[in-house]
């Protein structure tokens, strides 16, 4: 009896192993460092996380390096200080960081700091808390150090003023928005309104990512959109990959967006496919009115990347040890 035990034992082990090893080889490997991010002007903050992936450092500091470039470009009216304001004149600003731990800090409606995107990892690793919001976001920056300032820049001022003098306030996501350069826009656009999404692999493995906005253009005073949002805007998991939106936060909170297109890549689908259902969800629950776009940018743990979009017109950059300007159009529609 006790050899047939110890043959159970010894037999139930071996099983146990096998399957273990099996499980592994099915992981795809750590992929060599990389990051992605939405739009063209994630070319220049590509190569800025690029200098942080390039010497062996944490895709938590690339994304953060990353996202600090178009939140300072004051020729970008979709992100940071020269944001376009809300319909009241004022600029308020949203982001999120996440680690692929789970480690993650947001902030939203924030006024008068230039880099949210640092006062979100401030709220990572400071505070017990995911997001901090409003007048409570802006005393926290302070506390920590961070500069107050005005950053409604005379440009975006003159684009707000031109926008009051045929402005039509309706509490609908971006129903009044047609810029003044140009009423056909598409709601959503990067020539509208956009953030920049940004996912990162370093050497190790370990995967990170930035979300940062300056929201719809002339918003209502207090609007939030998906971009400091996690599980909305942006999601990372190092046992999966991680992913981002683009365009109309409030189609991409809906339907929990980014940690979708993650789950979708826990089940099988690659980076591509994840995006593309993800938006077939959006397109299928839809609520707003018009031409809108929506988008979502992914990352696997072995470095594959894919998009999909609503519309045509989103593109994405990829930034690795072989090319470090690649913009690549995303696919579209159903």
């Amino acid at each position: 009896m006790t050899g047939r035990r110890s043959f159970l034992t010894t037999s139930i082990y071996g099983t146990v192993a096998l399957m273990s090893a099996d499980a592994l080889r099915a992981q795809p490997a750590p992929a060599a460092a990389r990051v992605v991010s939405t739009w063209d002007f994630g070319v220049a903050a590509n190569q800025a996380a690029w200098a942080v992936l390039s010497t062996g450092g944490r895709a938590l500091d690339a994304v953060e390096a990353g996202a600090r470039i178009p939140e300072a470009d004051l020729k970008n009216h979709s992100v940071g200080r020269a944001g376009y304001p809300d319909r009241d004149g004022h600029v308020s600003l949203d982001a999120s960081i996440m680690d692929g731990d789970g480690a993650c800090g947001a902030v939203a409606a924030l006024e008068h700091i230039a880099h949210p995107i640092s006062v979100a990892r401030r709220v990572m690793e400071k505070t017990p808390h995911v997001l901090l919001v409003g007048d409570g976001a802006l005393q926290f920056a302070l506390e920590q150090g961070f500069a107050k300032e005005e950053l409604l820049t005379p440009e975006s001022r003159k684009a707000w003023q031109e926008w009051l003098k045929t402005a039509k306030y309706h509490p609908a996501a971006n129903s009044e928005v047609r810029t003044y350069e140009s009423p056909a826009k598409v709601r959503g656009g990067k020539d509208n309104h956009d953030t920049i999404g940004m996912l990162a692999i370093d050497s190790h493995g370990r995967l990170a990512g930035a979300c940062t906005t300056s929201g719809m253009a002339w918003k209502l005073r207090g609007r939030v959109g998906d971009s400091p949002i996690v599980g909305a805007g942006l999601y990372v998991d190092n046992d999966v990959g991680a992913a981002t939106s683009t365009g109309v936060g409030e189609e991409v909170i809906r339907n929990a967006g980014s940690f979708l297109v993650v789950e979708l890549m826990r089940q099988g689908r690659t980076p591509e496919e994840a995006c593309r259902e993800a938006v077939r969800r959006v397109i299928k629950r839809k609520k707003s009115e018009g031409e809108i776009q929506v988008g979502f940018l992914a990352i696997n743990r072995a470095g594959d990347v894919g998009a999909w979009a609503m519309q045509s017109g989103f593109n994405y950059a990829v930034c690795d040890a072989n090319k470090q300007d690649t913009l690549l159009p995303a696919k579209n529609g159903l």
